[in-house]
């Protein structure tokens, strides 16, 4: 089944939404807890990349590194790879 491409407005929404927790920057640590594993699988319904949901996942659960727009980078990974023309999905695992 092919997926559909997210558009670029959803990915730059989500990886805004993962580093909320800068708003708050002790109490904020503590809120990647609960926001990573949902973050992942959002990441991985949208993408359906094992290696990177769990890259998706290290970087917001691990602390100081919220910065990296996962979701982003693999939209336009994504978009780059269609353009070549290459009719399969981007596979990082």
């Amino acid at each position: 089944m092919k997926r559909k491409q997210p558009s670029l407005a959803f990915c730059l929404f989500m990886d805004a939404l993962g580093m909320l927790n800068y708003v708050v920057p002790v109490l904020g640590e503590f809120t990647d807890i609960a926001w990573a594993p949902i973050s992942a699988f959002i990441f991985f319904l949208t993408f359906g990349s094992w290696k990177g949901t769990l890259f998706n996942f290290a970087e917001e659960i691990l602390p100081g590194v919220d910065f990296i727009p996962t979701f982003t980078i693999m939209w336009f990974m994504q978009r780059k790879q269609k353009q070549a023309g290459v009719s399969t999905p981007i596979r990082i695992g």
